[in-house]
């Protein structure tokens, strides 16, 4: 059973080096929406003729410009979407580990009972913790993906609409806090896997 867990402890600092991925991705994420949404704010003025004063002799200069926009848009865009793949490819990682996991406990040759699957060596975590923990953060990232997803979708369609601040600034609130990863229960999983490194 000691070493059943030490194995899962093994899967649980692959999942720490994708949590660390996704948070570099994460970041990645924000900068590239802050960059979309300064232009998408901007489209708004751009097609104001008015603002144009002085530069309204030159001809086409507001198609220029817009269209000018509207192409660094397009390649934000694009760029968040490649960002969106870097998550997926983490919440497949996620999905394997948890499936090779339980494939773990199902295909031993004395497959554990519910007794065996909770019981605790000293301080180490049960079987039952280990699988519990990495289903738990395998959903947590699979639901953060599935919101990024129609997050970053949204935007694309905001470029569209005569008023947008108020719909950017929920969208980038949302984006910041990931609302489907509680930090504190992050940490509390790594704590009860990891429990005899702390002690």
């Amino acid at each position: 059973m000691e070493s059943a867990v030490k194995k899962y402890q093994q899967r649980f600092r692959k999942v720490k080096d994708e949590i660390d991925r996704w948070e570099e991705l994460h970041t990645r994420l924000l900068s590239q929406f802050a960059n979309a949404s300064s232009i998408i704010q901007r489209l708004q003025v751009i097609q104001g003729s008015k603002n144009y004063g002085a530069l309204k002799c030159i001809q086409g200069i507001e198609d220029a410009v817009l269209a000018k926009q509207l192409n660094s848009l397009q390649s934000i865009m694009l760029s968040m979407n490649k960002t969106l793949e870097g998550f997926h490819s983490i919440v497949l990682a996620f999905e394997k580990i948890v499936r090779d996991s339980r494939q773990q406990v199902k295909g031993g040759s004395a497959q554990p009972n519910v007794k065996q699957l909770q019981q605790r060596i000293g301080i180490k975590p049960s079987l039952a913790d280990c699988l519990d923990g990495l289903t738990i953060l395998s959903e947590m990232h699979q639901s953060e993906y599935r919101l990024k997803l129609s997050l970053v979708s949204a935007t694309s369609t905001l470029a569209l609409r005569p008023s947008v601040t108020d719909d950017l600034s929920v969208i980038q609130q949302l984006l910041v806090d990931q609302p489907n990863i509680p930090k504190e229960e992050v940490q509390f999983i790594f704590d009860v896997i990891f429990a005899e490194d702390i002690c």
